[in-house]
């Protein structure tokens, strides 16, 4: 069935080793001249955050940094960044870091736009104006926040991952430069590269864009967020471990990097689904990372999303490098699913809740947060009741 859908992604991206250093240029094209710098205490132990400031008061660009942030950034530390900075006046906004980051910086320049609180704009379409210009600078290869038009803090009152998507969220200019990626540590870059592949695989799976509601956060899968997964999934199956082995192979840092940005734009297109729903609860519960969590769950989801992604999940198996020659589709779909498990397991990400501290008598509670989460079940392929993602934990446990 033919379908109308609408493709979207960060307003112009630089790519390539050595990007970073068009960072000033690009800000004097702009006319920005006073710079917000959102990062984190690792990136400024490492010189990373004053390279920046550095890059931007060469040409006369003034700099504030803020990098009193967490792994997975609160709406409390959101609200100290808008504080501490909002005297500064900036008039643009820059993520640099993983997701975490970027999205803090998202938020930032949304409440310094428009006003009010963090909590005002969760949800989808919230954002009733444009926000600050914002820069995202990734130095992970994961989340596909430099492009994405969504923000995930952590709601520490009600244990629960948030989100605020808007077509004003995506970053007015993405700067990708691999080399930034060198320093990430071993289990950084395996839980962002996990991440990633999640990404691909949520949005190559997800509903058909004929099947989705107009006018809805997410288009569903179509042709073109088809192509973008395919690629970032191949390039994972053969750069992941060869990032997290050898992390100065610049050859693997570029290809993590690609793969992580066209996941990006393929997922905040066609959307993600029950892997994201169930590791809201769960990680903000557990206090793991988002890729570590998204990164556990996804077997147990494909597996339960298998009636009605064979096919697609034999394509994965496929792209992942796996040898389905003389295997009938529903064999080559369970191949794609060891294969996960087998990757998972090389770079060390948890393969169970209990692993990352969980317990059974929470369970109920997360697939209950999880249930409530309604963009993220309108997208999966399968219907899912709250009975179901309580099955679904119980066989990750």
């Amino acid at each position: 069935m033919h379908a109308q859908w609408n493709f979207s992604v960060a307003g112009e991206i630089h790519f390539g080793c050595g990007a970073i250093d068009q960072l000033g240029v690009l800000c004097k094209k702009y006319g920005w001249h006073r710079a917000l710098v959102i990062s984190d205490e690792n990136l400024l132990a490492a010189d990373m955050v004053d390279r920046v400031c550095a890059i931007l008061q060469a040409v006369c660009v003034d700099a504030f940094a803020f990098a009193e942030t967490e792994r997975e950034p609160s709406i409390e530390t959101a609200e100290a960044a808008i504080s501490v900075s909002a005297s500064f006046g900036a008039d643009v906004v820059i993520g640099l870091g993983g997701g975490s980051n970027m999205d803090l910086a998202k938020v930032v320049a949304t409440v310094l736009a428009c006003g009010g609180t963090p909590r005002e704009y969760f949800g989808f379409d919230c954002i009733p104006r444009p926000i600050l210009p914002l820069i995202c600078i990734p130095t992970t290869a994961g989340t596909g926040s430099e492009v994405s038009h969504s923000a995930v803090l952590t709601d520490r009152r009600s244990e629960m991952k948030v989100s605020m998507q808007s077509s004003y969220l995506r970053p007015s200019v993405a700067v990708v430069d691999p080399t930034l990626a060198v320093s990430c540590p071993r289990q950084v870059t395996a839980e962002s590269g996990i991440d990633a592949l999640v990404h691909a695989i949520e949005a190559f799976s997800a509903k058909d864009a004929h099947e989705m509601p107009a006018g809805y956060a997410y288009s569903g899968r179509t042709p073109l967020t088809d192509t973008l997964c395919e690629r970032a999934i191949a390039l994972i199956g053969r750069y992941l471990v060869v990032a997290v082995e050898k992390p100065d192979d610049l050859e693997a840092r570029e290809a993590m990097a690609t793969a992580a940005l066209l996941a990006g734009m393929a997922f905040s297109n066609a959307g993600v689904a029950v892997v994201h729903a169930l590791e809201y609860p769960l990680g903000a519960a557990l206090h793991c990372s988002h890729g570590a969590g998204n990164g556990m769950l996804l077997p147990f989801v494909m597996r339960f999303n298998m009636p009605v992604r064979q096919k697609t999940f034999a394509r994965i198996a496929e792209l992942l490098g796996e040898d389905t020659s003389g295997l009938g589709v529903p064999e080559a779909a369970r191949q794609a699913i060891r294969a996960i498990e087998g990757l998972r397991e090389r770079i060390g990400i948890p393969t169970s809740i209990g692993q990352l501290g969980g317990r059974a008598d929470q369970l109920a509670g997360f697939a209950e947060k999880a249930f409530s989460v309604k963009r993220l079940m309108q997208v999966n392929p399968r219907p899912v009741t709250e009975d179901d993602l309580i099955g679904i934990l119980r066989s990750a446990l």
